[in-house]
């Protein structure tokens, strides 16, 4: 079992060109459509496919966030079983993808799953269809290779990853559980073993209303959100200036950025209000609440020394993906992972949200391994190396072979 022949790859390329060309953005009816298609792929398994009750889930104090309307989701795990008293093994990958953006930014159809120079191209191939596959094979090779592990393997396939959680926890709170993970992000086959947190956030800075022939009897919305920009990039730089060795490779560990700002209504008007939404990143280990204090505290100051804003302050709302931040809690497996790679990766945290933290939360020691750049992912001519989809598939089989045994 320490290697898959060559059929199996050349499988492994032809299930993930298949799934690149299923358009699964986050909230349409392709992400229900993608779940079912990997079902599919699951016979001979143990396979729980249950719909997701997510107005019942979305209700609860501790769900994880969602930023797109969803009215069906559907959940899914395959169970190869172990026959008694071993450890229990999770690969969780998402079949959610961020949308494509401007087609014409793309070398081709950005869901084209075109293979050029040994990457399959296409939304999705990175980030993180190609760590799916990795672990659909893995999982295959396992049952197909008749081996006997003492602990179950499961594969959970989940959506709703890019805005939120919802797969993850669903499946959690569906009642599956391993003593240990591996989700098969994008790593370029590096161990990710913890991840900052990231809060989306919006404001509304008020201002009032006036003909822009007589602008300064009105206040401008825009210019009152200035101060307040300044101020975030302040507690950016502040909160940055110690962090955890783990993400000292990153600049900044913990980014805050807005990304979307909307104001006024008409041309030759004084916007009266403007609405910035972005993500605010939290450290390692810390708490949200004490994170979303500070943003707070920061925008609250720039409200103060502003006498508009001191009276019509700056609005603050949490909505969308709230990612706590995560880490792995057993350094044991880190350790075994390793070996099983055979190769000497690297070994750090990333500065962007991940189930890991649902997982880590659960208890479960969970890290993230996976083929592909990281860079590559939402970005046009997104794209994976096939042969690190093949050599984590190895990887994660040999892990089991170890860690189930």
């Amino acid at each position: 079992m320490s290697a898959l022949p060559a059929a199996g790859r050349d499988e492994q390329v032809g299930t993930l060109v298949d799934l690149v060309r299923i358009p699964s953005v986050v909230g349409t009816a392709a992400e229900v459509g993608i779940v079912r298609h990997v079902a599919d792929l699951l016979d001979g398994f143990e396979v729980d496919l249950w719909p997701i009750p997510v107005a019942d889930l979305v209700a609860r104090p501790d769900f994880p966030g969602m930023e797109v309307t969803r009215r069906e989701a559907w959940g899914l795990v395959a169970r190869l079983p172990g026959v008694g008293g071993g450890r229990s093994l999770m690969l969780n990958g998402h079949l959610d993808v961020v949308p494509p953006g401007d087609p014409g930014a793309w070398s081709d159809d950005p869901y084209s799953g075109r293979l050029v120079d040994g990457h399959v191209y296409g939304r999705g191939a990175c980030d993180m269809k190609g760590g799916v596959v990795a672990a659909l094979a893995a999982i295959r090779a396992l049952r197909d290779g008749g081996v006997r592990l003492a602990g179950d393997v499961l594969f959970a396939a989940v959506v709703g990853e890019e805005d939120g959680g919802l797969g993850t926890y669903a499946t959690l709170h569906r009642g599956w559980r391993a003593d240990a993970c591996v989700i098969t992000e994008p790593t370029g086959l590096d161990l990710l073993v913890a991840n900052g947190g990231a809060l989306t956030f919006r404001l509304r800075v008020p201002g009032r209303a006036a003909h822009a022939s007589v602008r300064t009897t009105g206040v401008s919305a825009i210019e009152k959100f200035q101060p307040v920009f300044a101020a975030l990039r302040d507690l950016e730089a502040t909160r940055n200036a110690s962090v955890d060795p783990l993400m000292r490779r990153w600049s900044p560990a913990y980014p805050l950025e807005i990304g979307v700002v909307r104001a006024g209504d008409w041309s030759s008007t004084v916007p009266d209000l403007l609405v910035a939404e972005g993500r605010y990143g939290v450290a390692l280990d810390e708490p949200v609440a004490a994170a979303r204090a500070a943003f707070e505290s920061a925008v609250l100051a720039a409200s103060t020394a502003d006498p508009w804003l001191a009276e019509h302050p700056v609005e603050v709302e949490w909505w969308g993906g709230q990612f706590a931040p995560g880490r792995c809690p057993d350094p044991d497996f880190v350790t075994r992972v390793r070996a099983a790679t055979g190769a000497s990766p690297s070994v750090y945290g990333a500065p962007y949200g991940s189930d890991l933290r649902l997982l880590a939360a659960a208890g479960i020691a969970t890290l993230q391994y996976g083929p592909g750049d990281a860079r590559y992912a939402h970005a046009p001519d997104e794209r994976v190396p096939v042969d690190q989809v093949h050599e984590c598939a190895e990887t994660l089989v040999r892990l089991a072979l170890d860690w189930c045994a």
